[in-house]
């Protein structure tokens, strides 16, 4: 299991802007719950407070992308083809965190919905659809 969690470090930090926002996750077997910890330079509306849209939207895609690498191992670098966001509420001052559920892991593409929280799991602040492109490491570069 500390192996599992290294890796998952490991994976985070390999993205700068993870790094930047304080991102970071934990494993309960299976399942990755991704956290953004709250800090001042995240609010977007100063006059709500509330979140910056672009960072729920960024936080949600680098969940889906450090659950993926996750899964395929060192040797598949996943690269997002598109994706969709969906703001359901404002996100407020407080901590932020997602899940990524795979619909869909075929041999080149992975079909990924991610859902962030704040207070309630049942009362997601935002939801994210993409569609990913597994690739070898080192591939197209």
């Amino acid at each position: 299991m500390a192996s599992n969690e290294a890796e998952l470090h490991r994976i985070l930090a390999r993205i700068p802007y993870a790094k930047f926002l304080g991102m970071r996750a934990e494993l309960a077997g299976d399942e990755m719950t991704a956290i953004l910890p709250f800090s001042d330079h995240l609010i977007g509306n100063a006059l709500l407070p509330a979140i910056h849209g672009g960072v729920l939207g960024a936080f949600m895609e680098m969940t889906a992308l450090a659950q993926l690498s996750f899964l395929q191992g060192p040797g598949r670098q996943p690269r997002a083809i598109d994706v969709t966001v969906q703001y359901l509420r404002s996100g407020k001052p407080m901590d932020t965190f997602a899940r990524a559920r795979m619909n869909r892991v075929g041999r080149r593409i992975a079909n990924v919905y991610v859902e962030a929280w704040q207070e309630a799991r049942a009362a997601p602040v935002a939801a994210l659809h993409g569609h990913f492109l597994l690739t070898d490491a080192g591939a197209g570069e």
